[in-house]
């Protein structure tokens, strides 16, 4: 069994040449697996800001304190069908056992900075995984790494299955990036951190959304009020982030900053080195017996 090499392309002195590096995805999407993802992230999409899609009239608005725990319950099981789905679409042995390697990884990173400012060094192997895997593989891996990690700290609760949709977004976000075949060396390094900055920003204003509305008015004058009109709910919301998570958002976005540029080109160069290996888009072909 030997696997069938890349056609050799032509260079332009009319010699061979090898053919030039294509992406690789461990895992394509097909209809079936994209149709599911929509409808996750659709649904997650309500369940992050139904405070700001529902009318304070409306009968979710009524149910504000168990609306989150429906939500909880419900995207846990939508994930969970998603990383189904994609994982009959292609999800082979070597993939799996490189999510495995790849989650384990990312989970055991996420303890060591566990409440210092942010530190979250997870977050930057995420990216150069998603990268580098495509963003089918980059999906499955935010979800079982936030899933995995969440075990690992003893961090179960309502808010674990936000966070996998919101890291799975995260990781998946890096493999839609462009120039994977073409970007090398320092630009690509400079899109990874620029992406990894924006993005720690914009999970930590997710997840927020998750955990808001479980906050009482009478708490905070800075909390969800059901009763309040969408405008003033925004400008509670806008406050909240302010006080509660934008220094924990900052040393995030910064720690990946800073882990991308300094070991990104030693662990990009060790998946693609991986990946190459594993073969996963090769197409395989059996000899005949004794050639």
């Amino acid at each position: 069994m030997t696997p069938t090499p890349a056609p050799p392309t032509t260079a332009a002195d009319g010699s061979s040449a090898p053919a030039p590096p294509r992406p690789t995805h461990a895992v394509r999407f097909h209809p079936r697996s994209l149709a599911a993802l929509v409808l996750v992230s659709a649904v997650g999409v309500v369940a992050f800001g139904w405070p700001f899609l529902a009318p304070p009239a409306s009968q979710l608005s009524a149910h504000a304190e168990d609306a989150p725990w429906l939500f909880a319950g419900l995207l846990v099981l939508l994930v969970a069908v998603v990383a189904a789905t994609i994982s009959e679409s292609g999800l082979g042995p070597k993939a799996v056992a490189m999510l495995g390697v790849l989650a384990a990884t990312g989970a055991a990173l996420r303890p060591i900075g566990a409440g210092t400012a942010g530190i979250e060094p997870m977050f930057f192997l995420l990216v150069l995984s998603g990268r580098v895997l495509g963003p089918g593989f980059g999906f499955v891996l935010g979800s079982v790494t936030m899933f995995a990690s969440a075990l690992l700290t003893g961090g179960v609760g309502p808010w674990m299955p936000f966070q996998m949709l919101a890291m799975g977004w995260f990781a998946m976000g890096a493999g839609l990036l462009p120039g994977r075949s073409r970007l090398r060396g320092r630009a690509e390094l400079l899109l990874l951190g620029g992406y990894g900055f924006v993005a720690a920003f914009a999970y930590g204003t997710v997840m927020n959304l998750a955990g808001w509305p479980f906050m009482g008015t009478m708490a905070s004058g800075i909390a969800f009020d059901p009763h309040a009109s969408v405008p003033a709910n925004l400008a509670r919301f806008l406050a909240y982030c302010l006080a509660t998570s934008m220094g924990w958002d900052l040393g995030r976005a910064v720690c990946t900053v800073v882990l991308t540029v300094a070991l990104g080109p030693a662990v990009l160069r060790a998946l693609r080195r991986a990946t190459r290996r594993a073969a996963f888009e090769t197409a395989v072909t059996f000899d005949a017996p004794g050639a």
